[in-house]
């Protein structure tokens, strides 16, 4: 893959055309390849720390309530900060919003190992970090990828995400045990991904900054109006704040959900990593597939489908095929995060656009998002079953399956 480092969105066309030409052909293949490996290693990095609660919860000893609270801290903070995407790219640039994100990650992994508080209080750094980076990935991607290695691009993302959670996942209880059960180490091991990535983007960094060109009379950005009042940011609003709450109250649900169908606890965890397994597969695929299309809703139509058939085979037969379920779940819920993406590069006319798309749909999806498996607990509590909880997720898909439309095209 050849990406162009020299394209830029304040640059004419007469300037982007001639540039590949002036360059030293190695001179942009060796910028070309650092570009790639650092959204690679930012990819990686960002969610490593959201994953190590759940499997190291059991050996550390964590009561229920210091589970909960550091799994309802990443989504609340990443609402609550995702603004602050908005001014890293408007002051700083993409490039320099994402180094300066990437370092407070390193602070806050390294904050994490501090006790209880620390742990505490570092997650809220990691998860304004990963805030800022959700906002600005699809700025970056529309600046150097666009057209054409926007939905790869994305995709890589999605997939390295959760390469990079699955791994540290799949390390930290041993290394806890092997610690004595001390939590400390295991929860240490983000600080390696944090401080390569952090390595990855300098470079990008130092070589570039886009941030918008100055508006004039006559600019689009002067005559447009706030995303909030469009159709198309509510869509996209809709779309990502709905799937995104499905996603996470899955993520924390779904082993009971299978345990009280009669699964083992052995069997229901194999199956959650069936389930992340799967939202790792459909986070590339989506992406893969809309990125290059004009037209991404038969995609939005695909992302939705395919979780309403995991849902109806969990409400309806959850004992007959629970692996394959959570499989269907987590290609689908994976899919329409990272699809995402894709909608906010595909729908925004420039990147002070795609900038505000992003930036709305992560803070108010991710605070939508926040509520989901309080209330999951709460409607399981009231009913005695889980049953309420899937039919309530069959309708919300039913009826974002018509809000989230407008989100897939671009009218005439």
């Amino acid at each position: 893959m050849t990406v162009s480092p020299s394209a830029s969105p304040s640059a004419g066309s007469t300037a982007s055309a001639a540039a590949p030409t002036a360059a030293p052909p190695g001179g942009a293949r060796a910028s070309g390849a650092l570009l790639v490996v650092g959204f690679v290693l930012l990819s990686l990095n960002t969610r490593v720390a959201f994953g190590q609660v759940g499997p190291l919860a059991p050996v550390a000893g964590f009561s229920s309530g210091t589970v909960t609270l550091l799994g309802l801290l990443p989504p609340l903070c990443m609402g609550l900060f995702a603004p602050l995407g908005a001014f890293a790219r408007r002051h700083y640039g993409a490039e320099r919003g994402l180094f300066g994100a990437s370092a407070v990650l390193v602070v806050g992994a390294v904050l994490r190992m501090a006790g209880m508080a620390g742990l505490v209080a570092g997650t809220v750094l990691v998860s304004l970090a990963t805030a800022v980076v959700n906002v600005l990935v699809p700025v970056w991607v529309h600046a150097r990828f666009a057209p054409r290695r926007v939905g790869t691009m994305m995709g890589v993302y999605a997939l390295s995400m959760g390469i990079g959670s699955a791994v540290v996942a799949a390390l930290v209880a041993p290394v806890a045990q092997a610690g004595g059960g001390a939590w400390q180490p295991a929860i240490g091991i983000a600080v390696v991904p944090a401080l390569l990535a952090l390595i990855g983007i300098a470079p990008q960094a130092v070589r570039r900054r886009t941030v918008p060109a100055p508006a004039t009379a006559t600019s689009g950005a002067v005559r447009r109006r706030p995303v909030a009042r469009t159709a198309l940011g509510w869509s996209l609003t809709a779309f990502f704040g709905l799937q995104t709450l499905m996603f996470y109250t899955t993520l924390a649900w779904l082993p009971s959900v299978l345990v009280a169908a009669g699964v083992s606890r052995t069997a229901a965890g194999t199956y959650q990593a069936v389930f992340i397994l799967g939202i790792a597969a459909g986070g590339f695929a989506a992406p893969a597939l809309a990125g290059r299309r004009t037209d991404q809703r038969p995609h939005i139509a695909a992302a939705i489908a395919v979780p309403l058939l995991g849902f109806a085979g969990l409400l309806l037969a959850p004992a007959a095929a629970p692996g394959l379920w959570a499989a269907v779940l987590g290609v689908g819920l994976g899919a329409a995060q990272s699809l995402a993406g894709v909608l906010y590069v595909r729908r925004g006319t420039d990147p002070q656009h795609v900038t505000a798309l992003s930036a709305m749909a992560q803070t108010c999806g991710y605070l939508v998002a926040a509520t989901g498996p309080a209330l999951a607990a709460w409607l399981h509590a009231a009913t005695g079953s889980w049953q309420a909880l899937l039919t309530a997720f069959l309708g919300l898909l039913a009826v974002n399956a018509v809000l989230s439309m407008r989100a897939g095209h671009d009218p005439r």
